[in-house]
């Protein structure tokens, strides 16, 4: 065990003294008694001080030599000893008395023969000059006093003698300590470099640098062919475990009840996802409570920032609190003249026979999250889509819909900016309907019956949904940029609206245009009551979180689904919740087999997206934020799964060749000669004439997307709760689904027949494509979390940067004296050519490290050392350090059969078995194989080294594109390479300042501006690319 003292004693050794000499040369030394002397010691010390203090005042007093000389010959050598002792009688010393009286005897025979030789020398020599007897007696005192001095250490050096008084006087009495220093300096010296050696060659200088390094080893070691988990093997594990059948059973039970965000329900279903993840992910509770812990508490703030140490998988549940409302009082109505009910609307939806979810329509009514309570009353005005250019329009016309309530068709843009749009018209109130023309072939003209009998729109359906001013900021309107504590500081929001919104039926609209039939202008005759009162609450919502530790633990893959449902929500969210409860099996099941990933894998519930506008995740992001830009690598999200027959992609630009190959390697949903990415180009089976018109406008932004793009694969606006790590923290995302066609039967979107049946019935009958999705994101999931270089293609986004900028060249042809961007486009050039060079850099590196280990585990095949034990050491390191070492809980079986936890310390263990063959052999040639394996394992650090730095660089990408300076007029967006369009919310906008700057400012200074500002970022990302 010798191997657990090296470096600590190394280390406290050295220290010592270092510390030694610091104290010699600040003071002088002053004998005492030191801890740890015995007493013999401590009184051999003082009598030598004392004889030394004696000779010196005996010379300065001026004492004859020849006077020195007869006292030395004279005088006997007991009272010698004695004088050189303090006055204190030596008898007192007891059980001495006896041996200190022999020796004195013996002294005086030996003084005795001493004087007699020195009378015959006298006789012999007498005609000797003065001076040489001068000499001679002063050689016979330093011999006397020799003797005297080695018989009183002997009579000293007793075992147990009682400790002497101090001297009489010793002050300012030094040492000849210059040989001493001399070599304990040497030995501090030499100390300290076998110290710092042994500590840069086996773990570097910090505890979380010592964990990445020592990680990635061991995660590359884990996957290598020797040692039973390369990523091929985990990724066929995995997709063998999601299936219809579990997919259908969760969906059953997860849409049984609403479970609207900030209700009973909704807390109920944060814990049932808890349990999802306990069990599959074999997380053991800990303490009989519920780990539910309030957000910014200490418990809170330590789940997360302790995920890089953690060990074992674990799950708790974060609370909340945002603003948030409920419907009170609805009421819709046609007045007469004189101000009484003409018409009175049913704001509710009308259950229906053929789908139980239908009993759940009065228990959440139909109204706008976020909506602002009024009653107000004014003509209707038509005006479609109610997009700004909408609004723009009319009033270019001369209209004036000051004192309006206006009556919108959902589709194009985000509700929200419907009501901010009219708002800014200066309409009291808004009306927003779902209009059929919207659904393409599957109409009840063209002759398909509706919900629950058919698969048309039923008409008296209702889209809920926030009114949130998305395109300003997400998340808590009242703590902007910070999360929603219990005790937060609170302002009045600027993302909600200042006046009422309700969402209506087509049923109800088709009243309302009747009203506008007989009107001789674009307003209604006769007034329109609108009614809106809503009780607003700082409320609890509950995120719900999973962590599954890696080899690299400060290095984390996040994937996300909110949880919250307007109504049973089978699709939206439910269909995704499906899709992450069979990936969580998936990655139980690996689990099982002792797999571990690479990376950290972080699991999200997310809760308040649908109600209020991507709260639970913009809150946790505003939390972590700092955290998160350090540790995240990705985020992967899941909404909507399944709507549809039409597969879709969208994420950033250098996620797009990665989510292309995992669609092209996972089989179509139900045809077995193509594959996922063959079914972007799906339709539903409904056929019939549509209002192309209608359905252009539904598709513009989409198709436009998808057209700039050369990997099929467009960009995010908003929507969903990659908002926050995109947009806010540069954190390369993508979101996925199966959408509907012009020819797929209607989803009835944030309505109570968003239900199982109809999702079994039209959804996704047989739950293939539930499948399809949890398969793909499994699959991108493992992709990150596991590959040696992070499959992040910074080339591509430079490329896409390419068509993003002619998009706005050709936009800005329009602006007089229309700019080029010359710097710009060097700006990308740049950072496409130091991609280019990453690339490479990608490619050598992971060749590098992928020998240099294949060379270790070779070595270790063919020899055994003790030095090896090294590992142990390190370990111990690491544990001083605070870098917990894992313990055996993913066991593999190495070559020889022995069960361990594969770690690069542990190459050179091999099994008894092994050790027995080669034990003996190879002697000769054990030095030259200590300099082969240490050159080895350095080369493999350099390797694995190289790899973190350039994984640094991949991860930190997208963080390049963050300005602090936010986008004009909606600063809590930072990110200038893409963001929601301002009068978009959904819709992705390419260079959205430089973009908006020519579009919607038309100003040529302000578009010089963000082309500088974009410009700096660009060369600073290249920079960093090098």
């Amino acid at each position: 065990m010798w191997e657990f003292l090296i470096l600590p004693l190394t280390f406290i050794i050295g220290i010592l003294l270092i510390s030694r000499l610091f104290i010699a040369g600040m003071k002088k030394y002053k004998p005492r008694a030191r801890k740890g002397r015995s007493p013999l010691q401590r009184a051999h010390v003082r009598t030598l001080a004392g004889l030394r203090l004696q000779k010196k005042a005996e010379a300065k007093s001026g004492i004859a030599e020849t006077g020195v000389s007869e006292r030395a010959d004279s005088e006997p050598l007991a009272q010698r000893v004695q004088s050189a002792q303090p006055s204190k009688p030596l008898n007192e010393f007891g059980f001495l008395t006896n041996l200190v009286k022999e020796k004195t005897k013996e002294a005086e025979i030996q003084r005795d023969n001493y004087s007699r030789a020195k009378q015959r020398e006298s006789s012999a020599n007498s005609k000797i000059e003065k001076l040489q007897k001068k000499i001679h007696s002063l050689e016979e005192q330093l011999m006397a006093t020799r003797k005297a001095r080695d018989t009183a250490e002997s009579a000293l050096r007793i075992k147990d003698l009682p400790e002497l008084p101090p001297p009489v006087a010793s002050n300012g009495i030094k040492r000849p300590n210059r040989l001493r220093n001399a070599l304990a300096l040497t030995a501090a010296c030499g100390l300290f470099y076998l110290g710092y050696t042994f500590w840069n060659s086996n773990s570097p200088k910090q505890a979380s640098h010592v964990d990445s390094l020592v990680g990635v080893s061991d995660g590359i070691l884990h996957r290598h062919k020797n040692f039973g988990f390369d990523p091929k093997k985990a990724e066929g594990i995995f997709l063998s475990v999601p299936s219809p059948e579990s997919a259908i059973s969760v969906a059953r039970v997860w849409t049984e009840k609403p479970h609207l965000a900030g209700t009973a329900n909704d807390y109920y279903s944060s814990v049932q996802q808890l349990e999802v993840f306990r069990k599959h992910l074999g997380i053991k509770p800990t303490k009989k409570s519920l780990p539910v812990f309030d957000a910014g508490s200490e418990d809170s703030r330590q789940a997360v920032l302790s995920i890089p140490n953690i060990t074992e998988p674990t799950a708790w549940i974060d609370t909340y609190y945002p603003l948030l409302n409920l419907p009170d009082q609805r009421n819709l109505e046609i007045l007469n003249e004189d101000g009484s009910p003409f018409w009175s609307a049913n704001v509710e939806e009308t259950p229906a026979e053929g789908d139980p979810a239908g009993q759940w329509y009065d228990t959440i009514g139909a109204w706008h999250g976020l909506s602002k309570g009024g009653d107000v009353q004014g003509k209707l005005v038509y005006v479609g889509y109610g997009r700004k250019q909408d609004f723009d329009e009319l009033a270019a016309a001369g209209h004036n819909l000051t004192g309006s309530i206006a009556l919108i068709r959902y589709g194009a843009v985000f509700r929200g900016l419907k009501v901010e749009a009219a708002q800014e018209a200066g309409a009291v109130g808004v009306l927003i309907y779902s209009d059929p023309r919207d659904n393409g072939a599957v109409t009840v003209e063209n002759g398909y019956e509706y919900w629950p009998n058919g698969p048309a729109l039923n008409p008296d359906s209702v889209q809920r949904g926030s009114v949130l001013f998305l395109s300003k900021y997400p998340g808590d309107p009242g703590t902007p940029g910070t999360p929603a504590y219990p005790n937060a500081n609170r302002t009045e929001g600027t993302n909600i609206p200042s006046i009422p919104s309700l969402p209506i039926s087509w049923a109800n609209a088709q009243v309302l245009f009747k009203e506008l039939e007989g009107s001789d202008s674009i307003f209604s005759n006769r007034k329109i009551r609108l009614l809106n009162k809503v009780k607003n609450d700082i409320a609890p919502i509950w995120n719900t979180m999973a962590v599954i530790p890696g080899h690299v633990r400060d290095e984390v893959v996040i994937l996300g689904n909110h949880r919250d449902a307007w109504v049973l929500g089978a699709s939206d969210p439910t269909s995704g919740t499906v899709a992450m409860h069979e990936i969580t099996k998936g990655l139980g099941e690996l689990l099982k087999q002792g797999w571990k990933p690479l990376r950290t894998i972080v699991m999200a519930s997310w809760d308040a997206e649908e109600k209020y506008g991507l709260i639970g995740s913009t809150e946790w992001g505003e939390d972590f934020a700092d955290w998160i830009q350090k540790h995240v690598v990705a985020y992967l999200n899941i909404d909507v799964a399944t709507a549809g027959e039409s597969f879709g992609l969208a994420g950033s630009p250098s996620l797009a060749h990665l989510l292309r190959q995992a669609a092209i390697d996972v089989p179509h949903p139900s045809d077995p000669n193509r594959t996922l990415w063959d079914a972007k180009d799906d339709v539903g089976p409904f056929t019939g004439p549509i209002d192309e018109d209608a359905f252009a406008v539904q598709q513009e932004a989409e198709l436009a997307h998808k057209a700039a793009t050369s990997t099929g694969v467009g960009p995010l606006g908003s929507g969903s709760d990659y908002t926050v790590f995109l947009q806010r923290l540069g954190i390369a995302s993508s979101d996925e689904s199966f959408g509907g066609t012009s020819q797929s039967a209607v989803y009835h979107y944030h309505s109570i027949w968003d239900s199982q049946t109809w999702m079994e019935k039209y959804g996704d009958p047989g739950f293939v494509r539930h499948v399809a999705i949890a398969k793909h994101l499994g699959l991108v999931l493992l992709r990150i979390a596991d590959s040696i270089i992070l499959p992040l293609n910074t080339t591509q986004y430079a490329l896409e940067l390419e068509t993003y900028l002619e998009l706005v060249t050709g936009l800005a042809t329009k602006l007089p004296d229309a700019p080029n961007f010359p710097e710009l486009r060097r700006a990308i050039s740049k950072t496409k050519e130091a991609s280019q060079k990453l690339d490479d850099r990608k490619a050598r590196a992971e060749h590098r490290l992928k020998r240099a280990l294949d060379k270790v585990i070779h070595r270790d095949n063919q020899h055994t050392c003790g030095h090896r034990k090294f590992a142990t050491a390190r370990t111990w390191v690491k544990k001083v350090f605070g870098v917990h070492e894992e313990k055996t809980a993913y066991p593999h079986k190495w070559p020889g059969g022995a069960r361990v936890t594969p770690r690069i310390g542990r190459l050179p263990a091999w099994t008894e078995e092994q050790r027995e063959k080669t034990k003996g052999r190879h002697h000769g040639e054990q030095r030259r194989h200590h300099n082969e394996e240490h050159k080895g394992i350095h080369r493999l650090i350099r390797a694995v080294k190289e790899v973190q730095a350039i994984n640094k660089k991949l991860s930190t990408f997208e963080q390049g594109f963050l300005s602090e300076e936010g986008i004009k007029d909606r600063e809590w967006y930072r990110h200038l390479g893409v963001a929601p369009g301002k009068w978009l919310g959904y819709g992705a906008t390419t260079l959205p300042a430089l973009t908006e700057a020519i579009t919607i400012d038309k100003n040529a200074t302000l578009v010089a501006h963000e082309a500088g500002r974009l410009t700096c970022l660009l060369e600073k990302l290249a920079k960093n690319l090098d």
